[in-house]
């Protein structure tokens, strides 16, 4: 679904883009005679916005209202840089297109498309600063960036590719579809750049637990009376693991609503011990850990201590292992010790792909 409604938006927007160029040129006679500087501008923002919406509403579809308030900022330097890189882009073109220079048309086509194209990548992948708390996480920032980059790149030489190839392959039909020609080149390299950008901006890499009852923050230690190891002490994350929350990559003290990051590979162990990865004070030595594998996680409970996990509502009942999936609940019960403790349970909602919180 993610890479239709990305596909979708691409041809969507490329030809809103060019319908608006043409009647700028045709109806309102601008710069007639320099249709380029015109036609790339409008097809460059268009492209631009229209990716950086579908990211917003697609990361986060159930909240619309609050899409568009983040979306304002990102939207206008999109549509910012969209103007910059599709004003050089027409200029560079109309100057190749003199007749002293000659240089050829499929050239400079292609050298058109790639500005185009490179330049959304640009917007898309600086944007995200503004609209993605996640983006607070450099080598994150810097790996969705190039990524798109370099595939905006490569989907714009592919697009221009394509297209010159068709002009060649079947030189008559493109001949008696002469007014449309330049619509179909647009689609196609939106197309392309609808199919990267959903791979390029895909949040299904990441996994996480976000904390929620029994994480309540209330300022005051959680005692355990049966443990003096785990007396006065928060329930925390072992950083020296290589987890860290998304908000804040200094802390390591849970608190409800935090974003634990998960590694891509791994295991994560669960429970009050001192080397646990998540440090829950109350819960056996070891309750539970995560496997975390390429497109896979799974949740192993302790043999001995299974009956104080539930997933989904659902006591376990058995030692056998449970393949997460996204929106799983998992909640950890303290072991038995009578009804004075105020807290009972520690709750987690497992993500498997990230929807960003300031989305």
């Amino acid at each position: 679904m993610r890479i239709y409604l990305y596909i979708l938006a691409g041809i969507t927007s490329a030809l809103i883009g060019w319908n608006l160029g043409q009647f700028i040129l045709t109806e309102q006679g601008f710069l007639q005679q320099f249709p380029s500087i015109v036609l790339f501008p409008c097809i460059a923002i268009s492209l631009a916005i229209a990716f950086v919406f579908t990211e917003i509403f697609v990361s986060n579809p159930t909240r619309p209202k609050m899409n568009l308030k983040v979306a304002v900022l990102p939207v206008s330097i999109a549509a910012g840089l969209g103007l910059l890189a599709g004003l050089v882009a027409g200029g560079i073109s109309e100057i190749l297109f003199l007749p002293a220079i000659r240089v050829p048309t499929p050239i400079v086509r292609t050298l058109g498309w790639l500005l185009i194209g490179s330049s959304t990548g640009i917007a898309e992948g600086v944007t995200w600063r503004w609209r993605s708390i996640e983006a607070g996480d450099r080598k994150r920032f810097q790996q969705r960036f190039w990524t798109g980059l370099i595939g905006s790149i490569a989907a714009s030489l592919a697009a221009a590719l394509i297209f010159e190839m068709l002009r060649q392959s079947l030189p008559e039909l493109m001949q008696a579809m002469k007014k449309v020609e330049d619509p179909i080149g647009f689609s196609i390299l939106g197309t392309l750049l609808g199919f990267v950008f959903s791979v390029s901006t895909s949040p299904s890499y990441m996994a996480a637990l976000r904390a929620g009852a029994g994480f309540e923050y209330t300022g005051e230690p959680i005692y355990d009376d049966s443990s003096d190891r785990n007396a006065n002490a928060h329930p925390i994350i072992d950083k020296q693991s290589k987890l860290k929350f998304v908000t804040d990559s200094e802390a390591d003290q849970i608190e409800e609503g935090l974003s634990i990051q998960l590694p891509a590979k791994g295991k994560i162990g669960i429970g009050s011990d001192e080397k646990a990865h998540i440090r829950i004070p109350g819960l056996p030595l070891h309750a539970a850990e995560i496997e975390l594998q390429p497109r896979q996680t799974t949740l192993v409970p302790d043999p001995k201590f299974f009956h104080t996990v539930e997933v989904n509502g659902e006591r376990l009942t058995s030692r056998r292992s449970i393949r997460l999936k996204h929106n799983f609940v998992l909640t950890f019960y303290l072991q038995d010790k009578g009804t004075d403790n105020e807290k009972k349970l520690f709750r987690f909602v497992y993500y498997n792909r990230f929807l960003d919180p300031q989305a």
